[in-house]
Order: C-alpha cells, then sequence, then structure tokens
C-alpha cells in the first residue's frame, strides 16, 4: 500500500465503493487507525510539555521547590516517551511496515552450533509474542521463517548478520568452552503492490518428502518444495503446506522478499560488511556476541550497547538492541537506549 496521510484515507475509507472489496478496506482502516493513534500521542505529549512548563513557571513565580521537582520529574518521563516516538518515525523505510521473514542458519560445528540455531529462533520467537505477533514456522531445514506482524521488518531488518554463542557446551562431556556461529537474515514480506518478476527459465525447483509434523501424509507424498533462483544462487524452501502446489506459493512469495531485500539493500547502499556477513558464519563477521561463560556479557558489535542478564534477553528482551540500531539513523548516542526502553 502506498504511503497515504491521514485525511487521504479518511476520504477513501468514506467512499462506499471500497467496501466492495473489503480486504482493501480493511487495510486502509488499519492503517488509518494507526496514524491516527501516533498523532494523538504527539499531541497528548505536547499537551503534557506545555502543562509542565506551565507548573514549573507558576512554581518560580511562587517560590514552590517541590512543584518545580515534581513538573522537572513529569519532564523526564516526557523525554522518554518522545524519545520512543522519535523511534518509531524513523520506521518508515520502504518495506519498514511490512511483516518479516526471518531465516536462521547454523553455522559449522554440528550439534552445537544446530542447538544455537534454535536457540535464536526461540529468542526471535518470544520476542514476536512480547509484542503481540503471529509467528509461523514454515521450514526446519532451510531456513526459519515468520510473518510476524505490522513494522516487523522494521523493527528486525538490523538483526540480520553472523551471532556468535560462548558457553561450556551441554554436550561435551569434558565441559569445555565452546564457540558457536549462526547466521540470521530478515526479508520484507511482498504485498500485493511490489511486483518482482521471477522468470521460470532463472529457477530451479526441488521437491522433496516433509520431515516435520503432519502424520502418515509427510511420509506418503513429496509436499516439500525448495526454489532457488539461479542468477542470484538464492534459495527458500517450504513444508509447512500439505500440498506441493501451497508450498511452492509460500516458497514463491519467500523468494520474491529475498529478491526485495536485495534490492533495498542495493537501494539503500547497504555496506560490503553487510553482504559479507551473509557469505560467511564464522568469525570476523559477527555482529552480536553472546558470552555465557566465564562470564554474562551480550554485546552488541556496532551499536555497543551490551547486558549482562543474558537469559533475559534469550528469552526475547531484544529492544535495547532493536532501538540501538535505529538511533543510528539519528545519530545518537547509543548509551541512552537504556532510558527509552
Amino acid at each position: 500500500m502506498a504511503i497515504l496521510r491521514l485525511e487521504e484515507l479518511e476520504s477513501l475509507i468514506a467512499d462506499p465503493n471500497l467496501w466492495n472489496d473489503p480486504e482493501k478496506a480493511q487495510k486502509y482502516l488499519r492503517e488509518k487507525n494507526r496514524l491516527e493513534a501516533q498523532i494523538n500521542e504527539v499531541k497528548r505529549i505536547n499537551t503534557g510539555l506545555n502543562d509542565q512548563i506551565g507548573l514549573i513557571e507558576m512554581a518560580e513565580s511562587e517560590g514552590e521547590d517541590s512543584l518545580i521537582n515534581e513538573a522537572i520529574a513529569h519532564l523526564k518521563i516526557i523525554e522518554k516517551e518522545a524519545g520512543k516516538l522519535q523511534l518509531l518515525s524513523l520506521l518508515s523505510g520502504e518495506a519498514d511496515g511490512n511483516d518479516a521473514y526471518l531465516e536462521i542458519n547454523a553455522g559449522a560445528g554440528g550439534t552445537e552450533s544446530c542447538d544455537w540455531a534454535s536457540m535464536l529462533l526461540r529468542m526471535y520467537t518470544r520476542w514476536a509474542e512480547q509484542h503481540g505477533y503471529k509467528v509461523s514456522l514454515l521450514d526446519e531445514t532451510e531456513g526459519d521463517g515468520a510473518g510476524i506482524g505490522h513494522q516487523a521488518y522494521g523493527w528486525l531488518k538490523h538483526e540480520s548478520g553472523v551471532h556468535r554463542l560462548v558457553r561450556i557446551s551441554p554436550f561435551d562431556s569434558a565441559a569445555r568452552r565452546h564457540t558457536s556461529f549462526a547466521s540470521v537474515s530478515v526479508s520484507p514480506v511482498v504485498n500485493e503492490n511490489i511486483d518482482i518478476e521471477v522468470l521460470d527459465k532463472d529457477l530451479r525447483v526441488d521437491t522433496y518428502r516433509s520431515s516435520g509434523a503432519g502424520g502418515q501424509h509427510v511420509n506418503k507424498t513429496d509436499s516439500a518444495v525448495r526454489l532457488t533462483h539461479i542468477p542470484t544462487g538464492i534459495a527458500v524452501a517450504c513444508q509447512n503446506e500439505r500440498s506441493q502446489h501451497q508450498n511452492r506459493a509460500q516458497a514463491m512469495d519467500m523468494l520474491k522478499a529475498r529478491l526485495y531485500e536485495l534490492e533495498l539493500q542495493k537501494r539503500e547502499a547497504a555496506n560490503s560488511a553487510h553482504y559479507d556477513s551473509k557469505t560467511e558464519i564464522g568469525w570476523g563477521h559477527q555482529i552480536r556476541s553472546y558470552v555465557l561463560q566465564p562470564y554474562q556479557m551480550i554485546k552488541d558489535l556496532r551499536t555497543g550497547v551490551e547486558r549482562t542478564d543474558s537469559q533475559v534477553v534469550l528469552d526475547g528482551d531484544l529492544d535495547d538492541y532493536l532501538h540501538a540500531s535505529l538511533a543510528l539513523k539519528l545519530g545518537g548516542k547509543t548509551e541512552k537506549i537504556e532510558d527509552i526502553s
């Protein structure tokens, strides 16, 4: 959906003919409600700011220091709320409002790295659930996909890269420390207003038997589908649906999302390190380190945000890191991120 002003949305919704297409009408209505909520929040903050300034002026004239201190405390709260709105204003990219596909791939290391990939899947799933998003697992071998709600891509797009884990391996009988790597890739779900052409001659289609839940059906039919885009080498797979046709359609949507993300990266002049992070899952490419032994520290290597409550982060409390990534676009100080979490 093209970016529309509130007045334009109100005019469209008032047109009785719009409701001949209920799906489009609901999209316009949701966007109208979202814009109204943001505008009302700005008005609320502006009113609160003016009220506290007026209280300070009155208290100064009457020499009421306690009232001044009370007003300053309220102004600090308003500052934090304004900071959150400022971050939300950055979610205005071409695809920031879209749902997202999130793909996690284990690096070298066998069971240890696969376990780390499953931990990351759990972390992002918890984050999504805590923010009221819906999560759908599309494939559990090639990648883990999730369409998780409004502005999901805008929040998660900076999570793409290599994530490094240091811990005492539960799979090592000698209780030695292991380092594992897994890569995360985030792509926007492509809606009907984004035209991505994929030619049949550029596709390799492989079918195979699903390995997930589904009873006898998955053991008898080659319903799972893997699509490989030959010019770019991008491969996607889906085995979530019962029929090969449905899985192919879902895989095609995922492929278009990956191709669209590639185009967005080019248009937004993504730096070479971002591309490198997708080519090698290992040392020198990580964006965040999760150290569980011999000390507790999860540090983002781009923003400098670090926390020692590692289990809380792994349970989905990622907002400090997501806010910091957005704040970099403002050129702000990342040490202030804790104040707007």
